[in-house]
């Protein structure tokens, strides 16, 4: 299995998917897996499973010749550079370009190759050298399924088929569209259809995820499987909820600030609120290339006093702040799943999610509204903050459900996929 992060060192809901996905996936007793990432930490959470670091393959000993690091010149060469989670055009806006340091002479003197495992600006040529030592790695073992995360391992994954003959799974969490806000940079696209065409089978986190792959990549629906994302139980000390006593109540985002969560109209949404009600605070928590313009938004409304950036949390920070919670929005204008709705849910918070998310086809308890419907979603919010039976009911109601949707029924689901392929 190859993937670009391992909690804790993530950036957003692809490292939590991997984690629920390869826990879950360890308890079968049939089931011996090797997960691959670009750098190990050293802090990871790994139980059953063994963890590789493309780092930590000794390139002398491994006999890959130095010249194939520098890669085809045309796929390197990407000189605006990009991020997985921005627009491209916005890309320019935040990053400098930079210029490669290292030649094929000064890497002939390299051991190991040190990968950041980051989204940086020369993130293809990691792309590129992280497939070459993938190959390596697939060639060590007698592996019966290959299973690749998201298009940033894709080439590895192909790679990986290429050298042990095994069937390819590629599991697509976003593509560049959602990533987009409906538009993807080149690139990516060209790396995304190529996985996709390799494959032997496609994974889909939600069946809106699914129609997008035949919709934008022409890819034959026998060719897809939809596998729900899950939840993580919470297996820490919470402190006890109290937010139903608050003076002041608490509506939350907890997502990248980019295009496709929709951060615009939460703010929007908060405009309308608080016309109508003073006792509110918003959280926006999160990062993104649209922080700055969100920040800089509500200064512009007057209305900065009423909300909180706390920035990119993670693990138990996340946990906190829904806790304090009264009400939790995700707004996102095109969302392949969506797991902290789930996670909030599991925490006893009224959830509200666009209608346009891959998460509305798993649950019911749950407000589920167009994202560009201000008005409805403003309405929504102030009749749970204001009328304790609908927020009682959202809230247990919301935890049952929640508490159903786990990693365990997303790994028996890939399991019998797995099967399908052995048995071809």
């Amino acid at each position: 299995m190859f993937g670009w992060e391992f909690p804790p060192n993530i950036s957003g809901g692809l490292g939590t998917a991997c984690l629920g996905i390869t826990k879950s996936l360890s308890a079968f007793p049939e089931i011996e897996l090797t997960f691959v990432v670009p750098k190990t930490y050293g802090n990871e959470p790994v139980e059953n499973i063994r963890l590789i670091g493309a780092n930590e393959i000794d390139l002398i000993a491994s006999k890959i010749k130095v010249e194939r690091l520098c890669g085809p010149h045309t796929f390197l060469s990407i000189k605006s550079g990009i991020l997985p989670y921005i627009d491209p055009e916005d890309y320019k806006k935040i990053c400098k370009p930079i210029e490669k340091s290292e030649t094929a002479e000064t890497n002939r003197l390299l051991q190991s190759i040190e990968f950041t495992g980051k989204y940086h600006p020369d993130l293809m040529t990691e792309i590129y050298n992280f497939s070459v030592v993938a190959e390596y790695i697939a060639k060590q073992g007698n592996y019966d399924i290959i299973h690749a995360h998201d298009w940033l391992t894709f080439p590895a994954g192909i790679l990986a088929k290429k050298v042990t003959g095994k069937p390819l799974l590629i599991h697509v969490h976003a593509t560049d569209f959602d990533r987009g806000g409906g538009k993807a940079n080149p690139a990516v696209f060209e790396i995304e259809r190529a996985g996709m065409e390799a494959a032997d089978g496609i994974i889909a986190v939600s069946n809106h995820t699914s129609k997008t792959i035949q919709d934008k990549y022409g890819i034959s629906p026998s060719k897809l499987f939809t596998v729900h994302n899950g939840v993580e139980p919470f297996t820490f000390d919470i402190k006890p909820r109290t937010s139903l006593k608050k003076k002041i109540k608490t509506v939350t985002f907890l997502g990248r600030i980019t295009t496709q969560k929709g951060p615009r109209f939460f703010i929007e949404v908060a405009q309308k609120i608080l016309a109508r009600m003073k006792n509110v605070e918003f959280v926006m928590a999160g990062d993104g290339d649209l922080l700055n313009t969100m920040k800089d938004c509500v200064l512009r409304l007057g209305i900065s006093d009423k909300f909180h950036f706390p920035g990119f949390l993670i693990g138990k920070q996340v946990k906190e702040l829904l806790t304090r919670s009264d009400v939790y929005i995700m707004p996102s204008i095109s969302e392949p799943f969506g797991i902290s709705p789930l996670e909030a849910m599991y925490l006893k918070v009224p959830v509200i999610i666009s209608k346009q998310s891959g998460v509305s086809e798993v649950i019911n308890h749950a407000i589920k509204l167009d994202f560009w419907d201000t008005e409805a979603i403003a309405d929504t919010v102030y009749s749970i903050l204001t009328r304790p039976a609908i927020r009682k009911m959202m809230i247990k109601e919301g935890a049952m459900e929640a508490r159903k949707i786990n990693w365990e029924t997303s790994a028996s689901k890939l399991v019998d996929i797995y099967k399908l392929f052995l048995a071809a």
